[in-house]
């Protein structure tokens, strides 16, 4: 049966060097207070391997007394060898236990860091980078410096120890059987480690084709409406035929391997132990080496076999280990925004909410060929509505970002209240401010914690105040749970309509300064749409509110309505105003809209 496949096996090896260990020391200095555990840990893990190398000694001592008929030292040597395997378990445990301890702490806090580092850094790097593969970073790859830190490089060290050790051992029992078995066990251990890799590669690769298989199953029966509606069971029938054949041929073609390697491990490896024994014994027949000393010879080759076995795949492990370091480093290399999030900052500072763009021009950092905006210029004073509309990809949504200090503009400025974004405190600047986009994310708790995300700590009075001036009180209410109902992931148990508008109590709650209503209702259907715009009206008055809107019929009452195509502002003024201009692009898109009504 093939291995199953764990999330850390597929993560690419570093090279070991310089620059890389370099990297790798720095994960010790999240290790803090706990430093102790490491070294109190080490030691154990020598007094481990010293214990270990004791037993065959020991063993073949005891074999010894029978050989020299020296009977009085029988139970001696076999209290000795209790009390040494004893104090052997006691050291494994102690270190097992320190490692463990220290390699939890000091990931808790890499985590930690990792973490608090990542949601600080500025949209720039998530516009470049995928969800999967941050995800990856902080499960995968601290999944594999956790393995690698608890048990990897305490076992490689171990083994080091073994090997060192049993060779040196190996030496003073008998030179001659040492370069006979020098000869041919880490031959057969190195050949072992060779094979046993491309076996598991083969049985990556069946793995590989189950998924394969498990994915036209999937995709099968979330479209089973589809399948029949096409009556293509035979189609499917035969793909999904096709490809547990191909997972047959290839687990057959690994089956064939791994009995040629278990008929190379029965041939090879014990093989070699009976040369060893052969020659060991020939020896004894010329009373160049005693019979306890060959047991204990014969101990220590395995010892010495099974390390060579064992230590090429730990250091693939460390390898690997290395290599995750260095991605997880690449992060926290990451330049971060100027936040502070080690205490929750109060509201003290709140702007007035008068907005001017100021001849803004910008680009995306991923797509600097492209001009997203140019020169942008309009004024907004504090309680006015300003619309902004025009077509897709005209840098609606992007005059919003720039607002918030997703971005910063290449040239321009952005100044509120008089003074430039730049020069305000990022948390007291987006504290000033809430939005509420298209695509609502809800987190999978509560209604009640997604509507105090908008202000943590808030008292149940407060949420269910601002519930109500959502619109939301009544469908909150029609739930048994009612501000405790479950939400589901992305707010999947609810629809559109309640979505928005608890994003929308998310943002009475907040009370922001300026709100920014990113074509909130376009998605909706016409009754949604009317809740949804009610509970938006409300929220507007007292406040500067810039709505990027689609439907152009929710934007007529606004104080100023700014047209902006291919990154430029093309016309500008209320809605009167714009209708009057007969060759204007308002004037086109509304008449397009009526049109389509």
């Amino acid at each position: 049966m093939a291995r199953k496949i764990r999330e850390t096996d597929n993560l690419p090896k570093a090279k070991l060097d310089k620059t890389s260990l370099k990297k790798t020391f720095r994960l010790f200095q999240y290790i803090g207070p706990h430093k102790w555990k490491l070294y109190l840990g080490m030691f154990f893990l020598i007094l481990t391997g010293g214990t270990a190398l004791l037993f065959p000694l020991m063993l073949g001592g005891l074999v010894k007394t029978v050989e020299l008929h020296d009977f009085s030292k029988i139970n001696g040597i076999g209290i000795y060898l209790i009390i040494v395997l004893t104090a052997q378990s006691v050291f494994s445990y102690c270190r097992v236990y320190l490692f463990v301890n220290y390699t939890e702490n000091t990931l808790a806090s890499l985590r930690q860091a990792v973490y608090s580092h990542m949601i600080t850094l500025p949209m720039s790097f998530f516009a470049q980078k995928r969800v999967g593969d941050l995800n990856s970073r902080m499960s995968a790859d601290i999944s594999q410096i956790q393995d690698t830190l608890t048990t990897t490089i305490a076992e490689f060290l171990r083994q080091l120890i073994l090997i060192i050790g049993g060779i040196s051992l190996l030496l003073v029992i008998s030179p001659k059987l040492t370069l006979l078995m020098l000869s041919i066990v880490p031959v057969v251990a190195i050949a072992a480690v060779i094979f046993g890799r491309f076996i598991r590669r083969i049985s990556r690769e069946v793995q590989e084709k189950i998924a394969e298989s498990n994915t036209i199953i999937e995709e099968t029966l979330q479209g089973i409406t589809n399948v029949k509606a096409f009556a293509n069971e035979f189609f499917e029938n035969q793909r999904y035929k096709k490809s547990t054949e191909e997972i047959v041929q290839k687990a057959i073609h690994g089956g064939k391997y791994r009995g040629a390697f278990a008929s190379f491990i029965i041939f090879c490896l014990f093989g070699s132990i009976v040369a060893v024994i052969w020659y060991g014994v020939n020896l004894a027949s010329r009373n160049q080496l005693l019979i306890g000393d060959l047991i204990s010879f014969i101990i220590y080759s395995a010892f010495v076999g099974a390390s060579f076995g064992g230590i090429a795949e730990l250091y693939a492990q460390i390898q690997k280990a290395v290599g995750a370091i260095e991605r997880v480093f690449e992060i926290l290399d990451e330049a971060a925004e100027p936040l502070d999030i080690t205490s929750k900052e109060e509201l003290i500072n709140r702007i007035e909410g008068n907005v001017i763009f100021e001849d803004i021009s910008f680009t995306y950092p991923s797509r600097k060929e492209i001009k997203v905006l140019q020169n942008i210029s309009f004024t907004v004073r504090k309680g006015e509505t300003i619309a902004i509309i025009g077509p897709s990809g005209s840098g609606k949504s992007t005059l919003a970002g720039l607002l918030l200090r997703f971005y910063d503009p290449e040239s321009g400025r952005i100044l509120i209240d008089g003074k430039d974004t730049k020069s305000f405190p990022l948390t007291e600047l987006r504290n000033n401010m809430a939005i509420v986009p298209q695509d609502v994310l809800l987190f999978g708790g509560t209604i009640k914690e997604n509507i105090a995300y908008g202000k943590p700590g808030a008292g149940i009075s407060e949420i269910i105040e601002a519930a109500r001036k959502a619109n939301a009180l009544d469908f909150i209410n029609s739930f048994p749970e009612k501000f405790e109902t479950l939400v589901g992931e992305r707010g999947i148990k609810l629809s559109g309509g309640q979505r928005q508008r608890i994003a929308i109590a998310r943002a009475v709650l907040k009370d922001p300064s300026i709100l920014i209503l990113d074509e909130a209702t376009s998605s909706l259907d016409s009754e949604s749409e009317r809740v949804v715009q009610e509970a938006l009206d409300k929220l507007m008055v007292g406040r500067t509110s810039f709505v990027i809107a689609h439907r152009l019929s929710t934007i007529r009452n606004a104080d100023k309505i700014i047209v902006i195509d291919k990154g430029m502002v093309r016309e500008m003024g209320s809605h009167e105003e714009l209708m009057m201009n007969e060759n204007g692009l308002y004037r086109s898109l509304t008449k397009m809209q009526m049109e389509l009504i």
